[in-house]
């Protein structure tokens, strides 16, 4: 590393930190004013430990953002004072002097990789936590996802789930446990698989045990089939069934694994796997598409301007393709490591087509 190397890492450095904390905190203010919109009544102590717990995650979400900020400003302001000519005169490529920039996004990509797969399931599930015991006021929708089971409480009733496919509208190794108001055990519910419509659930193959005060012994019963009606609150265990942000990487693996034995459908949770993969090297995609567009016509405050434009334009077109090909994915129509990995082939693909075409 010469030089210029630590000049134009000092560059980028500066500038992604700048555009992180700019919009990190546009994130978080927009989302804070909707909060405080919808639960006026909320502690200013539980919506600080809330937005404490969630800012890693909207960090981990503007990262790439602030990535693209950091290559193009750092590119803009070299060939803005013309350093950036007086760099090709002495024989650098545009990649030759960029790479060190390229160097750090890797590396950040890495760290970011490591740090959200270890550190923001522990701090999705304290978020969530906050929110609907403190914000919120309703813990029965509390969700806690383990590697093995699920576990929901609504009112008086505990579930526990062995799967739940990703719709939410079908379970296998159901056990549902019913409690009276003095939280004394009177019913126990066993179901092989169960058939979620709202509040109307179907059990199927499964036994009923009655704990009485009267016996020693809780009567029991077996069963083909069993409709039973359940509170409101049981409709919003659908959303645990999308919970893999609450899962590390290896857990969510698992989590497919033990669904496709189960015979439920995996594709959402393979293309939510494959695309903590590829949103890691987001930042890196991005960068290297913005490059191109960072080289001439940057005189005076039009040009910075300009490329701030393309850069933001580069970050919604990168979305809107992320977006749609993981709903694509979803829903079947294409393979999840392609739904998965779609934005960042595009991207890159384009990048290689305007760097050849730029030839410096």
């Amino acid at each position: 590393m010469n030089r210029v190397d630590r000049y134009i890492l000092g560059l980028f450095w500066s500038s992604f930190i700048a555009g992180l904390l700019v919009f990190a905190t546009l994130f978080l203010a927009s989302d804070a004013m909707s909060t405080l919109v919808r639960f006026a009544d909320a502690n200013s102590a539980d919506l600080i430990r809330y937005y404490l717990y969630y800012l890693p995650e909207i960090i981990h979400k503007m990262w790439p953002v602030a990535c693209v900020v950091g290559t193009v400003m750092t590119i803009s302001s070299l060939n803005k004072g013309s350093e950036l000519i007086a760099l090709f005169a002495a024989g650098l490529s545009l990649f030759r002097i960029a790479r060190m920039v390229f160097i750090s996004i890797l590396l950040l990509s890495v760290v970011d990789y490591f740090i959200s797969d270890q550190l923001l399931p522990v701090f999705a599930k304290q978020k969530n936590f906050t929110f609907y015991n403190e914000i919120s006021k309703n813990p029965g929708k509390f969700q806690t996802i383990k590697t093995n089971r699920i576990w929901y409480r609504s009112k008086n009733t505990i579930f526990n789930i062995k799967t739940l496919n990703s719709e939410g509208n079908l379970a296998q190794g159901l056990t549902l446990y019913f409690f009276d108001p003095q939280w004394n055990l009177i019913q126990l519910l066993t179901a092989k698989s169960v058939i979620l419509d709202g509040a109307n659930w179907t059990l199927k193959d499964g036994t009923i045990s009655v704990f009485n005060t009267d016996s020693s012994f809780p009567l029991n019963d077996e069963f083909k089939e069993k409709k039973i009606a359940m509170s409101e609150d049981a409709q919003d265990l659908r959303s645990t069934g999308q919970a893999s942000d609450l899962l590390t990487q290896s857990q969510l693996s698992q989590f497919i694994e033990r669904n496709k034995e189960g015979g439920l459908d995996t594709v959402r949770y393979e293309v939510e796997y494959h695309v903590k993969f590829s949103f890691a090297l987001a930042g890196l995609v991005m960068s290297l598409l913005s490059l191109p567009f960072c080289v001439g016509h940057t005189r005076g405050g039009g040009g910075m301007v300009r490329n701030i434009g393309i850069c933001l334009g580069l970050v919604m077109t990168y979305w809107i393709l992320h977006s749609s090909s993981q709903t694509l994915g979803q829903h079947g129509s294409i393979p999840p490591i392609l739904a998965a990995w779609f934005a960042d082939f595009v991207m890159a693909s384009v990048a290689v087509f305007f760097l050849l075409r730029l030839r410096r």
